[in-house]
């Protein structure tokens, strides 16, 4: 075991793979060129189009120890993932990577599948009953935690090498042109997938809407397209929502956004050519509602949000609030809707979006980030991974990109969780390091990192309830009492990677 910069201890190899310790949010270079997938020809009169998955399965070449790959743009509505998964125990394959953008709870079907070795490692985010087994050692399946950006880098650099992508595509055609924006499984940004397609060694367009050629418009195209396989259906958008996406009404979330919009009109950022992005949950929403209001008072035309779109930022494109949206992934049906006809409202993919190893992702332009947290320390560490209890319940999704881009990163949590309290000495998990924290605020008060001096002084001005991390610490466990330590077994389940392919901690087993 070694230490990192955050004296977290880290294995020096999981699942046969040597780790690089995290040492800070900014030195590490590429270490490799960009993985490229083999050339290969298509001539006049072939044809792609398959009758169902166990053909493009064989097709593809799958063979025992590969890995595959699917997005998660239809959320915990996907039924590709499990369909995929139950069709190579059908023919028998084994020892199967899973390398997808995330996993949800509706995948909680994959279980008997890890367990008969059908399925022995996890290359992704992991929300619900999966990853709390992962933790309690009940299921033998090393996991690496990836975020957004990281999961681009790892797949372009060959990191994690993709044998054959199944990219769920609600709209496509018999030669593999394919958009998200059509169809009874619509969900809108293929962002995700847009990296797999370019990179894995096979490409297989799955889909349950066939259109005639060609499909317009084109998100992922024919030339990265090698088979399309048709499957009754690809999910259930309506699952799409898995959070709230309506403005909470919870007096706590209120004061919450309302001391959050103070940072950001104090900060100075709040003028024209203003970017943004926040998440779907009701005190994040109710932030941008905030800001909304400051920018109609204002008269100020941001230029863009970006992220995982909701129908609430659609409203601020269409009421000229912001120039345009920047959408990888879509996060309800508006945004669905809006992404097909609206020219102001972008597809981009995650590369663009998030990956640390390119010429500039569009995190690097934002100029405010509302994010969440389960628990956050007194060195503005940020675990979302794991809750309370020690278990991984939650993927990192765009959190450390964005917080690592953003001039202002925002922090937006209830002081007391669950009768625990958001602040401790130190965070059962680190998923993304202080030093790319601004500002943390609870309905108890805003806390400012020591780095914006400046920012702190000018809060305190405006008669913000400004505190001192360490006071509010106290404040809050006055009320909640000290939590009880959790106790972890020394076995590492998983690993919770930084953006830039470092180790930043590891996910142990829980003790029972």
């Amino acid at each position: 075991m070694v230490r990192n910069s955050l004296g977290r201890m880290i294995p020096e190899t999981f699942a046969g793979k040597r780790l690089l310790p995290y040492r800070d949010p900014w030195s590490l270079l590429p270490g490799r060129d960009m993985a490229t997938r083999g050339l290969r020809r298509v001539n006049p009169g072939s044809n792609k189009l398959l009758a169902n998955l166990h053909d493009a399965i064989t097709a593809a070449g799958l063979k025992d120890g590969m890995t595959i790959s699917t997005h998660h743009s239809l959320r915990n509505g996907d039924f590709l993932l499990n369909q995929v998964v139950r069709t190579i125990d059908s023919l028998g394959i084994r020892d199967i990577k899973i390398a997808s953008s995330s996993i949800h709870p509706v995948h909680a079907e994959l279980i008997p599948y890890i367990r008969k070795g059908v399925i022995t490692g996890l290359e992704c985010g992991v929300n619900g009953l999966i990853g709390e087994l992962i933790s309690k050692g009940e299921l033998d399946c090393p996991v690496i935690v990836r975020s957004h950006g990281g999961t681009a880098r790892a797949l372009i650099t060959g990191d994690v090498p993709v044998d054959v992508a199944f990219i769920a595509a609600p709209c496509c055609d018999e030669y593999g042109n394919m958009n998200g924006f059509f169809g009874p499984s619509a969900c809108g940004s293929l962002g995700y997938a847009m990296v797999d397609a370019l990179h894995a060694g096979c490409v297989v367009a799955v889909t349950d809407n066939l259109v005639p050629y060609p499909a317009s418009p084109i998100s992922i195209p024919q030339t990265l397209v090698d088979y399309v396989a048709r499957v009754e259906t690809l999910g259930d958008p309506a699952k799409i929502v898995s959070t709230t996406t309506r403005i909470t009404t919870d007096p706590i979330g209120l004061l919450i956004a309302k001391y959050a919009a103070m940072v950001i009109e104090a900060s100075g950022c709040l003028t024209d050519g203003f970017s943004f992005q926040t998440g779907s949950g009701g005190i994040s929403l109710a932030v941008a509602d905030q800001v909304r209001t400051l920018m109609r008072k204002g008269k100020i035309r941001g230029s863009f949000g970006c992220g995982g779109i909701t129908g609430y930022f659609v409203e601020m494109l269409e009421e000229g609030l912001f120039q345009t949206l920047f959408d990888v992934q879509c996060f309800d049906l508006r945004a669905v809707e809006s992404i097909g006809r609206n020219p102001s409202h972008l597809e981009i993919s995650a590369d663009m979006y998030a990956n640390p190893f390119n010429a500039g992702a569009v995190v690097n332009r934002l100029d405010c980030v509302i994010l969440g947290a389960t628990e956050v320390d007194t060195d503005f560490n940020v675990n979302v991974n794991t809750e309370s209890n020690g278990y991984l319940l939650h993927n990192t999704g765009g959190h450390s990109d964005t917080a690592a881009g953003a001039k202002l990163a925002i922090i937006v949590a209830p002081s007391i969780r669950g009768r625990l309290p958001i602040i401790r000495d130190a965070v059962t998990t680190v998923t993304t390091p202080g030093d790319t924290v601004d500002v943390i605020v609870t309905e108890r008060g805003i806390v400012v990192n020591d780095r914006h001096a400046e920012l702190k002084e000018e809060l305190i001005r405006r008669r913000a309830p400004v505190k001192d991390i360490r006071e509010l610490r106290d404040e809050i466990c006055r009320v909640t009492g000290e939590p009880r330590p959790l106790e972890f077994e020394d076995e590492v389940v998983g690993l919770v990677e930084y953006r830039d392919g470092s180790i930043i901690d590891v996910i142990r087993k829980v003790k029972e």
